[in-house]
């Protein structure tokens, strides 16, 4: 886990929760998790380990699904929020960008990137500025602002879904699968301007990825979780050079690439959960 100061220093904090859906099936297993003010920390692992879950738990998505945080707590800037209503994570500075991009397919690029304002109390004035550096950021964006949502490309609707939460002015993003479905030239451009919101506008973010590869290299911090449990943290560095992590979610092994083919299940559980 972090260090006792970055605890002290923690903006959002998992504890210890368990996710049931349904009444009967358990998904989360005791999670725990933190984020620092103003850090990118991923939350990894393959399909099914729970990143999902847990990115809707804290953003309190949970209940559309038929899923409740039973166990544990979440808290955000020092409040318990697991009991709160989404609309007022929302005004308290937490948005989450869904898995999959959810963008309104039948309004324009810009229209679309307005929403993301609606919650905002200032004048037409500033939500333009704010517009136009969403623009800076997202260029492609700008030269597609009268376009149809729905008929851009993966990639710019990806883009148009991470500027429509930058126009709530958010704190945090949590932000899920950001490189599903997109060509690698756009993965590394998506985290590129993920690592530059972070640099240079303090937005603190949360993000769960598959491709763990990419993820080490932005993250300050990581979190690889399996099966519903965290089973190993730590700084993205230090990850991207462990034994393990290498061979089973990069594939590389002191023998050389591996194919996850090769690879049991019960020797990865065996070894960390041990």
């Amino acid at each position: 886990m972090l260090d006792a100061g970055a605890t002290r220093n923690a903006l959002l904090e998992v504890n210890n929760i368990e996710v049931i859906y349904n009444h009967v099936i358990l998904v989360l297993k005791g999670v725990s998790l933190e984020v620092p003010k103003g850090k990118i920390v991923a939350l990894l692992g393959g399909n099914g380990a729970g990143k999902t879950t847990t990115l809707k738990a804290i953003s309190n998505l949970l209940k559309s699904e038929r899923g409740e945080v039973t166990k544990g707590y979440i808290s955000y800037a020092g409040n318990h929020v697991h009991h709160m209503d989404p609309s007022d994570l929302v005004r308290m500075g937490v948005i989450q960008v869904m898995e999959g991009r959810h963008i309104f397919e039948h309004l324009t690029v810009e229209e679309n990137l307005l929403t993301g304002a609606y919650t905002r109390t200032e004048g037409r004035a500033e939500i333009m500025a704010d517009l136009e550096m969403v623009y800076e950021y997202f260029p492609r964006l700008k030269e597609r602002r009268r376009s149809q949502a729905g008929y851009t490309s993966g990639g710019e609707q990806q883009m148009c879904a991470i500027g429509r939460a930058l126009m709530s002015r958010p704190e945090t993003i949590l932000l899920d699968e950001p490189s599903m479905g997109l060509a690698p030239q756009l993965v590394e451009q998506i985290f590129e301007i993920v690592k530059r919101l972070n640099q240079e506008q303090g937005v603190t973010f949360l993000l769960a990825e598959q491709n763990t590869n990419v993820a080490l290299r932005y993250a300050d911090y990581g979190y690889i979780l399996e099966n519903g449990r965290v089973v190993m943290d730590g700084p993205a560095a230090e990850l991207r050079e462990n034994p393990d992590v290498k061979e089973f979610y990069l594939g590389v092994s002191e023998k050389g690439r591996k194919s996850y083919r090769d690879v049991r299940s019960y020797r990865r559980r065996k070894r960390w959960l041990s």
